[in-house]
């Protein structure tokens, strides 16, 4: 089987190298140089199915790099590494024709997700990467309440909105829903709202046309033409500008879309699920989001619950989380000891399943023994917290502002990143999104 050659590039060798190893475990064929020359002498003698290069290299930018491939293959998907300082440059890349962008420190899952996406988009069947995770049903009295809303749902054109907090698996739901439909053998394409910058977010829904805006230099496609007529998935919905909700409603109520810069319409024949961990019913009532869109949306809803109420599920996502790791780092008959399954099933979990995925794989890649010991899980999964647990989701917090909580919140932990946004109930790029919002200095 032919799989697919991804070019790294970063000056960081024992960060390039990191990545470098990763991508190989996940199965990709992968070349790692550390300089701005030795990529162009690679891009020179090698074809590549995407390229995953830093932004700040040692004799020239990412940016330059973008310029030097788009003379040689237009078509070769470029993901550009930046630290969040660098967002407006990423903007720009985008703009110049990079496939996409992801932003320091980088998730495991986003960066999978991104690279699959961009494989998928411009290489055949045999090129496809493995699905990195499969939906995997729960044994608690509420799992099976939605595996058959799922079962029921998914023979249906109805538009779906998937609720609940972060990390509790809205886009396996939503892959599920897509897996049992009628569109299975069409594309499923996930679009992470929160991390649509205003700027380009129409683009990267709708598509743009030469010359459309400063920057566009080739016709694109977007997410709503290129997935045609399978399903389109829009997390994070609630993070979209108020401009944009006025250009999706638009486009679900006649059913058509229009690039930038062009007056010619396609038709829109995607099946649309969308998901948030906000209110958008309070959101709505407020202005922040259109009631209009809400309810386009919100034919029927599946509401997800958190993991600490569910904890009938830990053990058997815990075994298949504990498999994947096992695989993934190539250690084969390992295991929970029963102290760490007594402190899996009284903690909290406010990460939910993400939370619980990552602190598995981070044990079994310490572990040292076939028996994964406490002592290989994080501190604040064995040690309570002595912040206050109130507020726990920054959705309930009414009295004050959202920067002032998050200020608050930052200074109290030292401004870890990481822990803010699991106590306030939010992800990482979604913090980092609303620290640039606010101007937080962090």
């Amino acid at each position: 089987m032919v799989m697919a050659k991804i070019l790294i590039i970063d000056d960081d060798t024992s960060f390039g190298l990191m990545i470098d190893g990763f991508l190989k475990r996940k199965g990709f064929e992968t070349v790692f140089v550390s300089s701005f020359n030795k990529a162009l002498s690679s891009l020179k003698s090698t074809t590549f199915d995407l390229i995953l290069t830093d932004y700040r290299l040692d004799n020239g930018t990412g940016l330059d790099l973008l310029n030097e491939i788009k003379k040689q293959d237009h078509k070769t998907p470029v993901v550009l590494i930046t630290a969040y300082s660098d967002i407006r440059v990423a903007v720009n890349a985008i703009k110049l024709g990079a496939f996409e962008y992801i932003a320091k420190p980088i998730n495991p899952d986003e960066l999978l997700h991104v690279i699959n996406r961009g494989i998928a988009k411009t290489t055949t069947s045999k090129h496809k990467p493995k699905p990195v995770s499969n939906y995997i049903k729960g044994v608690s009295q509420f799992a099976e309440q939605i595996n058959q809303q799922i079962e029921l749902i998914s023979g249906t054109e109805l538009s779906i909105l998937v609720l609940g907090e972060s990390g509790v698996g809205k886009e396996f739901v939503a892959q599920r829903i897509h897996d049992l439909s009628q569109r299975s053998s069409k594309p499923f394409v996930a679009v992470d709202c929160g991390a649509l910058h205003s700027d380009i977010a129409t683009s990267e829904l709708f598509g743009h046309r030469k010359g459309s805006f400063t920057g566009a230099l080739d016709d694109k496609e977007g997410h709503f033409e290129n997935v045609k007529d399978g399903t389109i998935f829009l997390d994070e919905i609630g993070n979209l500008s108020y401009d944009v909700q006025v250009k999706l409603l638009r486009a679900i109520q006649e059913r058509k879309g229009r690039r930038l810069g062009s007056n010619d319409e396609y038709p829109i024949t995607c099946r649309i699920i969308a998901a948030t961990n906000e209110d958008l019913r309070t959101a709505s009532f407020s202005g922040k989001f259109r009631e209009d869109l809400y309810h386009r949306l919100n034919e029927f809803s599946i509401n997800l619950l958190p993991l600490r109420d569910r904890k009938e599920d830990i053990p058997l996502y815990g075994k298949q989380f504990l498999q994947f790791a096992a695989n993934e780092f190539n250690k084969q008959n390992i295991y929970l000891s029963l102290e760490v399954e007594q402190i899996f099933l009284t903690y909290d979990w406010p990460g939910n399943l993400r939370e619980l995925r990552n602190v598995i794989r981070r044990a079994v890649l310490l572990a040292k023994t076939n028996e994964i010991m406490p002592t290989e899980l994080p501190p604040e999964i064995l040690v309570p917290t002595d912040q206050p647990q109130a507020p726990t989701q920054l959705k309930d917090v009414k009295e004050k502002s959202e920067k002032e909580i998050i200020t608050e919140t930052l200074e109290k932990n030292k401004y870890n990143k990481a822990k803010t946004a699991r106590i306030l109930g939010i992800d990482r790029k979604t913090l980092y999104n609303k620290i640039h919002k606010y101007g937080i200095d962090s």
